[in-house]
């Protein structure tokens, strides 16, 4: 049965939403699921933007025959070669083998990676940016942003609707529940920590490549974007624009401190928990703390994505840092996590040596300032430390001012 929603009297949304994934890219977890959106314009000419991941293949079949309504399909256009968008690409040339493929040069190299599909070159529309598809009413151009986060990705914007069809960016984890517009839903209190993981995790490391879209996204009048994962934005689009420009420039949403901390027997997680204490003590509201061992770092790498100050509280392991601890370090490092302040405890019992190895990763973090003291554990947290956490809980407080 088809699943269609209306966005324009000529613009359908015919994507597909999956709850039994469980995990995003095999990596990122996801509880609510995950939407694959495609979108039919029909024109004069009709035109596919992006198919849909192989595990929704069927309704997405459907949705476009419903849309389509007996009517050919013109053109296929291709923002982003990522599979979770573009395995449909063989059945829709099996099924309309009218469509021209519209792609740059970089997309078909990779169509022609992944599939078999021997095209001859008419079969396909190479574009550059800045070209203009005519549809009939519509005048389709497009915008390239490579590294967004693939190489080939570039947006189709809508001269006539003013309607960015953004790829990846501007993109939500999250299934959509009926409800396909940002404003139909609490956006900011159930969905913007999706929208934060989501860019962190997937884009968080192309910074600059995002700040190079949003300044080619100024010139153009954006009435609303439709994004590749998650809601369409119709409304309030500079809310989403200005957390994109913030995340992009690696600043902090918030004066907020976020505390990690990788402990094996509790002696450190114990410590974590008084620093966190003294901490509400001077006033600071909406700490947020992790068990690296108890929580996927993608969720924590969102948290450091919008604090400004982030702890890190680990043991010793095998005279290195432990081991998760590590793994969300290296994650950190991944995704190019910069201009923070940074607060180390370390603990030991006989080789206290991963406070030392956290500074040094530390350090290659861009404009990242160590909050003193970094203060080292024997074991356990004795009383007669109590006034060192007294001073770091100071100093952090004095950095968030």
């Amino acid at each position: 049965m088809y699943n269609v929603r209306k966005i324009k009297e000529d613009l359908l949304w015919i994507g597909a939403s999956d709850r039994r994934l469980s995990l995003f890219e095999n990596v990122y977890p996801i509880p609510d699921g995950v939407s694959y959106n495609s979108y039919l314009l029909l024109d004069e000419k009709t035109v596919l933007l992006d198919t849909v991941d192989s595990s929704v293949k069927e309704q997405f079949c459907e949705n476009l025959q419903y849309g389509l309504d007996g009517r050919e399909l013109n053109y296929l256009v291709i923002n982003h070669m990522e599979p979770d968008h573009c395995s449909e690409i063989a059945t829709i040339m099996r099924l309309h083998p009218e469509t021209q493929i519209v792609c740059n040069m970089q997309t078909k190299k990779m169509i022609e990676q992944f599939f078999n599909l021997g095209l001859s070159d008419d079969k396909y529309k190479l574009i550059k940016e800045g070209d203009v598809l005519d549809c009939g009413e519509h005048k389709l151009t497009f915008v390239f942003a490579p590294m967004v986060h693939w190489p080939e990705v570039m947006v189709t914007y809508d001269t006539t609707d003013k309607i960015l069809f953004s790829a990846d960016a501007f993109g939500t984890f999250g299934a959509l529940n009926g409800n396909i517009f940002a404003d139909e839903v609490n956006f900011a209190h159930d969905y913007l920590s999706e929208a934060r993981r989501y860019y962190s995790n997937i884009v968080g490391k192309y910074g600059p490549q995002v700040q190079t879209l949003l300044k080619k996204a100024e010139a153009l009048e954006i009435k609303m974007l439709c994004p590749l994962h998650g809601f369409i934005w119709r409304e309030n689009i500079n809310y989403l624009v200005e957390k994109y420009t913030k995340w992009a420039a690696y600043e902090a949403e918030d004066k907020a401190v976020v505390i990690t901390y990788g402990s094996i027997y509790g002696n450190t997680a114990g410590a974590a928990y008084v620093l966190a204490s003294k901490l509400a003590e001077h006033g600071v509201k909406n700490i947020k703390m992790f068990d690296v061992s108890a929580t996927h770092p993608s969720y924590i790498i969102s948290e450091v994505f919008r604090a400004s100050t982030l702890v890190l509280a680990t043991a010793t392991y095998n005279s290195g840092i432990f081991v998760n601890m590590e793994n969300l370090l290296h994650d950190l490092t991944a995704h190019n996590v910069q201009n923070r302040q940074v607060a180390i405890i370390d603990n030991g019992t006989w080789a206290a040596t991963a406070g030392r190895q956290v500074a040094d990763m530390v350090a290659t973090w861009k404009n990242c300032t160590l909050i003193e003291p970094r203060i080292s554990l024997k074991s356990a947290m004795k009383e007669e430390q109590a006034s060192s956490f007294d001073v770091l809980a100071e100093n952090i407080v004095n950095g968030l001012a």
